[in-house]
């Protein structure tokens, strides 16, 4: 199943009820990732303030992964070099898979 996210907000609610769908507790999660409780419900509070590596390392954790849709269909992106994206590239939205 994929869940969009397209915003903080979004992200927040797709973390927790990911971490409750596998009836983890935060401090379950925390022992996985070797942080304990408080940090976990930082993440889930305000994950717009958490490293990218960190949210990769929780969604990892959960079972999932995270996907770059490209909705537009038109952004160009080679890996070995950034590029500057156009208007309709940076609407891609960014989607965990489970």
């Amino acid at each position: 199943m994929q869940y969009p996210v397209d915003t903080q907000i979004q992200l927040r609610g797709v973390l927790k009820a990911l971490r409750q769908a596998r009836n983890l507790s935060q401090a379950d999660l925390g022992r996985l990732l070797g942080v304990n409780q408080k940090r976990i419900a930082r993440i889930e509070a305000v994950p717009g303030v958490t490293s990218f590596d960190q949210i990769t390392r929780i969604v990892a954790a959960l079972g999932g992964r995270i996907v770059i849709d490209d909705s537009a269909g038109s952004a160009k992106v080679t890996p070995a070099k950034p590029t500057l994206r156009s208007k309709a590239a940076r609407g891609a939205a960014v989607q965990a898979s489970w």
